[in-house]
C-alpha cells in the first residue's frame, strides 16, 4: 500500500511536470485556431505522465523500454515538427526539445527523482517564457562582451578547480587556490558592475556593486571602483561612495561570521564594528547628497567588462603580504596573536575572522579575539583607503581615506572603551 502510494506522487509529480510545461507552450499559441497547435496544455501533460509511466516500468522491464519509447515519442514530435514546419515555415526547435526533455523529466519523476525532475521543470518553463528578453539579451551582447564572459567561465570554473588547495613556500603561506580565488572574485565584480552600470545606469550600478562587493570581497571592489573612477571622472563621487558603501557592508558580514561560529562574540564586537559602519554609510550618504545627476549623464560605462590584469596583480600583491605577513608573526614569535591579526587582516579580514572566532574561549582569551578581529578589520580598511588614493587618484584622499581614517579611529575608540 505505502509502495502504491509513493508511486502515485511519482506519477502525479511528472503530469504536474507536463502540465507546468504546457501552460507556457499554451499560452504562447492561445491565439493560433483548433488544429494549428502542435502541443498544448494536455499534449504536454500527457507526455509528462508517458514519461512517469515510463520510468515506472523501466524499474521492472529494463531501460531498453524507456529508450524505446522515448525514441516513439521523438519519431511522434519530429513528425509533427516537420509538418508545423511546412504549414508555417517556423524553423524554431524549441517546441519539440521542450516535448522531449518533458518526457524525460516526467520519466525522472516515475524513477523517484522528484527534486531534480521538479527543478528542472521549472527552469525549463522559465527559459521558454524568456524568449523575448534572451533575444534582446543576445542581440545587444557585443563580441567584446562574449568574450569576457567566456573569459570569466575559464578561469572560474576550468582553472581554479584544479589549482591545490595547500601552502606553498616558505611558512606554506602562498596557497594558489586562495590565491586564483581572489583573481576569480576580482574579475567577476567587474564583469557584474559593468553590467549593472549598463543596465540600470551609472549612478544606481556602481551603488549596487558596492552592495555586492561588500558582500563578497570589498577589497577587490575598492580596487574596481578605483580604477573606475580614474576612468571616468564624472562617477568618481558615486564610485566613491561606492567604495563606503562596500566597507560598511564590510562590517556586519565579519559580525554575523563571528558570532555564527562564536556566540560569545556578537556582543562585545556589536558596538565598534557597528559604529565603523554608521560612520561610513553616513559619509557615502553625503557625498551623494551633494552630488549632481548631469555628473553620471555623460560618463559612458567601463569599456572592457573583463578587467583581467589588474586581478591578476592584485593576487600577486595578495600572495605578497601574506609572506610578509607570515614573515612577521615567524620572527616576533607565536605568542604575537594581534600582530598576527593586523598581518592578516592586511590581506584578507575573512580567514583571522573565522581563525580568531575559532580560537576565543580556548585557546585564546575572548577579550584577544575580539581585539584582534576588530584590529584585523582596521587593518583592513586603512589598507583600502591606501588602494583607493593610488588607483582612484587624488580625489580619493577626501571622499574615500579620509572616512575610512575616520572609521578606523572610531574602532579603536570603541577597543579602549572597553
Amino acid at each position: 500500500m505505502a509502495q502504491s502510494l509513493e508511486q502515485l506522487l511519482w506519477l502525479g509529480s511528472a503530469l504536474a511536470i507536463g502540465l507546468l510545461v504546457g501552460v507556457e507552450r499554451g499560452w504562447r499559441n492561445r491565439a493560433l485556431a483548433d488544429g494549428r497547435r502542435v502541443a498544448g496544455l494536455r499534449t504536454f501533460g500527457l507526455i509528462g505522465l508517458l514519461g512517469g509511466v515510463s520510468g515506472l516500468l523501466a524499474e521492472h522491464f529494463g531501460g531498453v523500454l524507456l529508450g524505446l519509447l522515448f525514441m516513439a515519442v521523438a519519431a511522434m514530435g519530429v513528425a509533427s515538427y516537420l509538418v508545423n514546419q511546412w504549414r508555417s515555415e517556423d524553423v524554431s526547435a524549441t517546441g519539440l526539445v521542450a516535448l522531449l526533455l518533458t518526457f524525460l523529466l516526467g520519466a525522472l519523476a516515475g524513477l523517484g527523482w522528484i527534486e531534480v525532475a521538479a527543478a528542472c521543470g521549472v527552469i525549463t518553463t522559465l527559459l521558454l517564457r524568456s524568449k523575448r528578453f534572451l533575444h534582446r539579451l543576445l542581440a545587444q551582447l557585443s563580441q567584446g562582451e562574449l568574450n569576457a564572459a567566456l573569459q570569466l567561465l575559464l578561469i572560474s570554473l576550468v582553472l581554479l578547480p584544479v589549482l591545490p588547495d595547500r601552502g606553498y613556500g616558505p611558512w606554506q603561506a602562498l596557497n594558489p587556490y586562495e590565491i586564483w580565488w581572489m583573481v576569480v572574485l576580482i574579475a567577476a565584480i567587474s564583469f557584474v558592475g559593468y553590467f549593472l552600470i549598463r543596465m540600470v545606469g551609472a549612478e544606481r550600478g556602481v551603488l549596487l556593486t558596492g552592495v555586492a562587493g561588500g558582500l563578497l570581497s570589498s577589497t577587490a571592489l575598492t580596487l574596481q571602483l578605483a580604477r573606475l573612477a580614474r576612468a571616468n571622472p564624472g562617477l568618481r563621487r558615486h564610485a566613491a561612495a561606492g567604495i563606503l558603501i562596500a566597507c560598511a557592508v564590510m562590517f556586519p558580514r565579519v559580525l554575523l561570521v563571528a558570532s555564527l561560529i562564536n556566540g560569545a562574540l556578537l556582543n562585545p564586537l556589536l558596538g565598534p564594528l557597528l559604529a565603523m559602519s554608521l560612520l561610513l554609510l553616513a559619509a557615502a550618504a553625503l557625498i551623494l547628497r551633494r552630488s549632481h545627476s548631469g555628473d553620471v549623464v555623460a560618463s559612458p560605462p567601463p569599456k572592457n567588462p573583463l578587467e583581467l590584469v589588474p586581478a591578476l596583480l592584485f593576487g600577486l600583491l595578495l600572495g605578497m603580504v601574506a609572506l610578509l605577513g607570515r614573515a612577521a608573526v615567524a620572527w616576533l614569535g607565536e605568542s604575537g596573536v594581534l600582530l598576527l591579526a593586523v598581518a592578516s587582516g592586511v590581506a584578507d579580514v575573512d580567514a583571522i575572522n573565522l581563525t580568531l572566532a575559532r580560537m576565543a574561549g580556548k585557546d585564546i582569551l575572548l577579550h584577544t579575539a575580539v581585539l584582534g578581529i576588530i584590529l584585523a578589520s582596521i587593518a583592513n580598511t586603512v589598507l583600502k583607503g591606501g588602494l583607493a588614493l593610488f588607483v582612484g587618484g587624488v580625489a580619493m584622499l577626501r571622499w574615500v581615506l579620509l572616512p575610512l581614517l575616520l572609521a578606523g579611529g572610531a574602532g579603536l575608540l570603541g577597543i579602549l572603551l572597553r
